[in-house]
């Protein structure tokens, strides 16, 4: 039994997915990672850097970064396709983009939603503000590469379109999105009609 230790409606619910489509048996434990108190202490204690998603593994090792557990999912359940295969002619596209939105896009909120931890106070709002811009053109930036549909890869379903399904429902929020990124949220929208992953969605997101 895997242990994922998750927020609602942050990045915990990207690998919640993938356990999910792999069928993996596994259990939630949620913790608000922005609220102090033992909860956080208990988060902190296995991962020292406080984050959402940390995966407990079957024989007790725990591992952080949401991109590792998902590739070490795809390992573990390939026939839920959550990375094409070695020699798959999307393949490079998948490992460049999952690593563009973990290295690129993940860390505009890891500075911008909490920038009173990084900055002086006065300098917060900027950092927030200079942050959101950058994410923008991150995103404008992927949506000129999105193949057409259904997926982000077009026709080949992967993890990644699991990534964009959570984090387009952050900022720059649906407003956004319909005007500037609007292939973006139509793999959010495909990925939300998946009928495993309905009771992923609404625990996070309703």
């Amino acid at each position: 039994m895997f242990r994922l230790i998750t927020t609602k409606g942050c990045g915990s619910a990207i690998v919640e997915a993938a356990l999910t489509l792999a069928g993996l048996p596994y259990e939630i434990e949620e913790i608000d990672y922005t609220q102090p108190g033992p909860g956080l202490d208990r988060l902190k204690a296995l991962n020292p850097l406080g984050q959402v998603p940390t995966m407990i593994l079957p024989d007790g090792a725990v591992m952080t970064e949401s991109a590792a557990m998902t590739l070490h999912i795809a390992d573990l359940a390939p026939q839920a396709h959550l990375v094409p295969p070695v020699g798959h002619p999307v393949r490079p596209a998948f490992l460049r983009w999952l690593l563009f939105l973990v290295t690129a896009v993940y860390p505009t909120f890891t500075y911008g939603d909490e920038p009173a931890r990084w900055v002086p106070a006065e300098a917060a709002d900027a950092l927030r503000a200079s942050t959101d811009r950058h994410r923008e053109k991150l995103l404008e930036y992927l949506e000129s590469q999105v193949a057409p549909a259904p997926w982000l890869l077009g026709e080949t379903f992967s993890a990644l379109d699991l990534y964009v399904a959570v984090m387009t429902k952050w900022r720059p929020r649906e407003a956004w999105f319909v005007a500037h990124a609007p292939r973006l949220l139509a793999v959010r929208q495909c990925a939300f009609q998946i009928p495993q992953l309905a009771p992923v969605w609404a625990r996070n997101f309703d």
